[in-house]
């Protein structure tokens, strides 16, 4: 009998709250409820102050190892654990042959047993010649879109460790195949997991100009990741997405070509949709950023009915600094720097002023402190315009 023909009874105290997996590494906050350590600590990560199981404002975000728990979860854990059946290396080794001399069907087991431990992982990826031999399979003409999926999976895991991205890197740009068009293609016809993976592999290998350039420039691709930032509503989906842009938009011409094709209509549909999680919000804003300094970029922020607008409703305390930053930038090239009404009117319409107010009573950085002056300024001179629909209840500050 295999592990999938078994029906465990998990305890409802061993699963986490948030995942409602069994917790792997239980961790208590000061409200008493017990999460796993990953799930809890992406959760604060996303800007949340409050415990998710009880909704309470939390007074600390620390939190302490429950060491009781997580024994009685080892416990129980091996006591209804189903023997799983050894692995030599040797066994891994012939599978490493088999993909090497075209028989595919070792991918998935490769697959299985890299995913079943940290060890397994960093064992498989520390084999002579492994990663040449899987990623060589993306430039195998005969390869069906499956056996590329599975690539891509295998490579987006191991990736982590030393030297494997670098590996990576020279294997799928500087071959004579062309390795970037089984990406494209699981990009555009993969399964979402697949879809994250060959995103999140292009963003790792995009480590110098010559490389960011060597993507971005590739035909086709970025009008796929644009199409898929505009199709998907996964958050996973979407970070990978906004990552890989991210860190391939470098160029101009790069630039240019991704506002022509609509980026900025899509980011500010993004921005202004509420039930995104903070992640997906500040690469939103920082690709946003990325754009802005290239003269068709702020001008198409400028021109978009709720951009600006989309941006000042998100920039709230929930967003970290670096965030906040990248927000207030983006407001100060298109108000101050390009001196634009439509932006300015579209800050002053949306409240941003008493935003902009706030923030300079806050423990903002200098840079943030001085780009807000310059707003307020900016508005000073234009109050007739803009400080006239200038509507608040926060008596205790004053405009200039």
């Amino acid at each position: 009998m295999v592990r999938n023909d078994l029906f465990i009874n998990i305890p409802s105290f061993f699963k986490c709250p948030i995942s409602l997996d069994v917790m792997k590494s239980p961790v208590s906050l000061c409200t008493g409820v017990t999460y796993d350590r990953s799930s809890i600590q992406t959760w604060l990560d996303n800007g949340n102050n409050t415990c998710p199981a009880t909704m309470q404002i939390l007074p600390s975000k620390d939190f302490v190892p429950n060491h009781t728990l997580q024994r009685l979860i080892q416990v129980w854990a091996q006591s209804s654990a189903v023997p799983s059946p050894v692995v030599s290396s040797r066994q891994v080794g012939a599978w490493v042959a088999d993909i090497e001399n075209r028989r595919f069907g070792a991918l998935p087991k490769i697959l299985d047993y890299a995913s079943s431990s940290d060890e397994n992982r960093r064992f498989v990826a520390s084999l002579d010649g492994f990663v040449p031999v899987v990623a060589g399979v993306l430039g195998n003409a005969g390869a069906g879109i499956e056996i590329l999926e599975l690539v891509v999976r295998i490579l987006d895991l191991v990736m982590v460790e030393k030297g494997v991205k670098e590996q990576i890197q020279g294997l799928i740009l500087k071959s004579n195949r062309d390795h970037l068009s089984a990406i494209l293609l699981i990009l555009e016809k993969g399964s979402s997991d697949s879809k994250i993976a060959s995103a999140r592999i292009l963003e790792a290998i995009a480590i110098d100009p010559e490389s960011k350039r060597s993507i971005s420039e590739r035909e086709g691709l970025l009008s796929v990741l644009l199409q898929l930032l505009s199709s998907q509503t996964d958050s996973s989906s979407l970070d990978s997405v906004l990552s890989c842009l991210i860190a391939i938009t470098v160029t101009r011409q790069t630039k240019t070509q991704l506002v022509r094709s609509g980026l900025v209509q899509t980011l500010a549909k993004t921005l202004s949709t509420s039930n995104y999680p903070i992640s997906t919000t500040e690469k939103s804003i920082k690709l946003l950023l990325t754009i802005s300094n290239c003269r068709d970029g702020h001008q198409a922020i400028c021109e978009d009915p709720i951009c600006v607008a989309a941006v000042v409703q998100r920039m709230s305390m929930k967003l970290s600094s670096s965030a906040v930053e990248d927000a207030v930038t983006v407001l100060w090239s298109v108000c101050y720097l390009n001196r634009d009404s439509k932006a300015q009117e579209a800050v002053a319409k949306s409240t941003g002023l008493t935003k902009i107010l706030l923030l300079m009573q806050t423990n903002c950085s200098a840079n943030v402190r001085r780009m807000c002056c310059d707003l307020v300024k900016i508005f000073r001179v234009n109050s007739k315009s803009c400080l006239a629909s200038y509507d608040t209840k926060t008596t205790h500050i004053t405009p200039y």
